[in-house]
């Protein structure tokens, strides 16, 4: 009887839910998510930013009781997860290109397909791996873009590894300096994972107005 009761919760998860998810799956279901939100076009809808600020909150004890989890695993999880995942998806894109994204029928995929695609175009392969970790369904489609647009696989390591740390571990310890500090923070977590989402928006932002100034520049000394 215990044993399906448990295993119920399993299969009731919310995977759109960052908190459904780690009571359910805990430190390892971290990694798995990033992995496939990452690594797989199938896990484009997994929410990678609010499911780590919030495992580093709960890392803390202050936000639920009857949820704890240790930072240092939680770090690991993390950072394995978000750059296994997107090496994988680099080396599917390079095998299958464009094949994995023409069989879906996902607008909301094929349109993060356009934007990374762009985004590859217009800020050159460094800086564009680097920004579409903070830019959710982008960081998915990004990975496999790379490998089919033939991105050299040492340049696409090198910044997807620096991205990937700074995204992962950065979202997971502020997530803990915020519950360390803020008592009964539980009670803002709705809107503060509303904020991180917007937040992740601001890199992006910033890079798209410099480009219109740089494009308007030169068009006037034109």
């Amino acid at each position: 009887m215990t044993t399906a009761i448990h295993l119920s919760s399993h299969l009731a998860v919310n995977v759109l839910d960052a908190r459904s998810l780690l009571s359910a799956f805990g430190v390892l279901g971290v990694g798995v998510v990033l992995f496939a939100e990452t690594g797989m076009l199938i896990g484009f809808f997994l929410p990678g930013d609010s499911l780590l600020f919030t495992a580093g909150l709960l890392c803390t004890g202050s936000a639920d009781r009857g949820l704890k989890m240790s930072l240092a695993p939680l770090l690991v999880a993390a950072a394995v997860g978000a750059l296994a995942g997107s090496q994988c998806g680099y080396l599917l894109g390079r095998r299958i290109g464009g094949a994995l994204l023409t069989r879906s029928r996902s607008a909301r995929l094929h349109e993060g397909a356009q934007r990374a695609e762009q985004l590859l175009e217009r800020y050159g392969h460094a800086k564009a791996i680097v920004l579409a970790r903070f830019v959710p369904v982008v960081r998915t489609v990004l990975n496999p873009m790379a490998g089919a647009l033939g991105v050299p696989v040492r340049t696409f390591t090198v910044w997807q590894v620096t991205g990937g740390l700074v995204w992962s571990l950065g979202l997971t310890v502020a997530g803990y300096a915020l519950g360390s500090s803020v008592p009964n923070v539980d009670r803002y977590l709705l809107p503060m994972v509303a904020g991180i989402v917007a937040l992740s928006l601001i890199p992006l932002a910033s890079e798209v107005r410099r480009s219109r100034r740089a494009a308007k520049a030169k068009e006037a000394r034109g």
